[in-house]
Parts: C-alpha cells; structure tokens; sequence
C-alpha cells in the first residue's frame, strides 16, 4: 500500500492509514487498484475505505462492511452533506473509532446515541465533559482533521497489555490468582524486552458475553507502584494484591482476563535511591528468567504461581495454531514436487 503514497502509518497488524489527494472518483480507483494488488501479492482481501479524516475513513470502512455492492471501496466524498447526515445517524456511538462500550454507556446517558448526535455536539463541551480525544473525534466527523498520520512508529510501546481467553472458564479464586501471577510475569519480561519500567500496574477479568451460565460481570483494579520496575516478583506481588478486587466471590464464570502496565519510562532514565528499591530490584531475577526462557522455551520457568511443570487446564488452546513456517525449523513448509 506504501507503493500509492509518501504517507502512510502502519496503525496496527492488518489496518494501515494512507494519504492520497483528488477526486472522490479517482481516489476510488486508486483504492480498487490497491485491492487489486494486495489481492493478488498477499491472497489476502482487504477494504479500501476513504474519507477527509481518519474518523470519516473509518465510517466508510463500516459502510463497506455493510454494503456489499461497493466492492470494498468506497469515498464518503460521494455523499452530499444531507446523506452524511443520514449515513452518521444510522451509526451507533459505540461504534465509532475510539469509543468504547463504557463511554457509550456516559453518552448515552446525555442522549448522544448515533455519530450524529456526536458530531453536532459542542467540541468543547465534549472535551469538557470526556477529554480531548472526544473534541477530535467530534470535529473529525465534521471533516476537520484533528488526527495526523503518524509515519514513524513510536520507538517504545507506552503501555504494554497481556490478556488472553480461557480454555475453560475460572471459576475459583485460585485459580485466578495462578492467572494473574503468570499473566504479570509474562508482561513483565516484555517491559524488559523495550528496556522500560512500569509505574502504574492494573487488572482486569471479565465473562463471556454468550455465557448463560453465569451472571455478567467484569472487574478491573489498579495500583501505583512505589518505585518504577521491571522485576516480575514485585509486579506479581501487585497484581495479586488486586485478587479481592477481581474475584468479589466464587461461582463468576470467568472467561477472560489481562494484565496492564502503564506509566512507562525508559529504564536508563530511572536512578532511585537503594533505601526506595523494591526488595529483590538489582538481583537480575528478571533477566536470568529473561535468559532461560529464550534459551529453552518462553515459559520454561517462573516464579511462584507463575512457574509450572505443565500448562493448566485453562490456558488457551492453540492445536489450530498456523505453522511458524518463518520463525520454527520444526515447522517448516513442505512441498511436494
């Protein structure tokens, strides 16, 4: 897709924003010779959605997912100012880029169901009332960009999640805490792998949706850490700290959980005084897990409810893992002549 433009920003593994400029007729045709092309060099089809910002291009991927008949291309420049009226108001909130179900819930408590009733709101009053990401998207879907391409990724993540669903569902307080324990170590040693420190560590778990054996419930907890750090002991001690929080009572058929670290900074850039570090900060346990892990399997050893023999019954199932063609001499493709 870089091919068809100097601006482009990778957002995520399979969404990329690209900056193209002309009519809404050409930029479609542009956008069919891209499907064209990835089609045939990757065998993967993709949507070629376009608008005059990033929000309004995110409509129009949702108008293409809907409407089979575009061909998976579409420009919402096609639509006059009436049918963009019409178009928003048939779009739920919460299914706008960057709205999640949660400030859904606060919207539509102040009568702001559809992006339409989004876009006529006041930007200030929304960012009042939210923050300033919620004045962008507002002006956004007014046509004013407020969102620019980011063309150089950032060099470190500025939070770092480990969430996974279950195989089976959880529904005891230890087993969740096994959970935790593991799911904190294991985000651990990606904070080590960017040379960061957290500040900040949360937790969440939460049912499944189509469950109908159990009540709905989701949880979510934090904590501050006094000294920013990386080792896995001391963010394990934190995330099972929040285990009451997170598991109010037994019979919750848990069916997904996660780790977060946020409040990032670069690890060079940290010096605390020894009299604030963390018991076991500066006795390297991270980095000899970090080193036996590389060297035999990542999860070959752990500490405390975080290093098993064998999976546990809940881990997430992967026999119908793709092969690791690229990365496994055990996997590697066979062709027969």
């Amino acid at each position: 897709m870089g091919r068809y433009s100097a601006w482009q920003e990778v957002y995520s593994i399979d969404e990329s924003f690209v900056g193209l400029r002309g009519t809404p007729a050409e930029l479609e045709q542009i956008g069919r010779e891209i499907r064209r092309e990835v089609r045939q060099l990757t065998g993967v089809p993709v949507r070629v959605a376009m608008g005059a910002t990033k929000s309004l291009a995110k409509v129009a991927a949702l108008g293409i997912k809907r409407t089979p008949d575009m061909e998976g291309v579409l420009h919402l420049g096609r639509y006059g100012e009436e049918q963009m009226a019409q178009i928003l108001d048939s779009i739920p909130v919460t299914d706008l880029w960057g709205i999640a179900g949660r400030t859904g819930k606060r919207l539509a408590a102040m009568n702001v169901r559809s992006a339409r009733d989004l876009r006529d709101l006041d930007p200030k009053w929304a960012r009042k009332k939210f923050n300033v990401n919620m004045e962008r998207i507002t002006l956004e879907l007014r046509g004013n960009s407020c969102i620019p391409l980011e063309m150089v990724p950032p060099s470190v993540k500025d939070q770092l999640i480990f969430s996974r669903s279950f195989a089976q569902k959880i529904t005891t307080e230890p087993e969740m805490e096994q959970v935790i324990s593991l799911y904190a170590q294991r985000v651990s040693a990606r904070l080590r792998a960017q040379g960061s420190l957290a500040g900040h560590l949360s937790a969440w778990a939460m049912t499944g949706w189509a469950d109908e054996g159990t009540v709905p419930h989701s949880a979510q907890a934090s904590v501050g850490l006094s000294v920013p750090t990386d080792d896995p002991i001391t963010l394990t001690k934190a995330a099972r700290a929040l285990l009451p929080k997170l598991f109010p009572h037994d019979g919750i058929r848990y069916a997904r959980a996660g780790v977060v670290l946020t409040d990032l900074r670069q690890a060079d850039g940290v010096q605390p005084l020894p009299l604030f570090q963390p018991e076991f900060e500066g006795r390297g346990v991270g980095q000899a897990l970090d080193v036996i892990n590389r060297k035999f399997a990542t999860t070959a050893v752990g500490v405390g409810l975080g290093g098993m023999k064998a999976p546990p019954g809940w881990e997430m199932k992967r026999e119908l893992l793709s092969k690791r063609c690229l990365t496994s001499w055990d996997e590697l493709m066979v062709a027969a002549a």
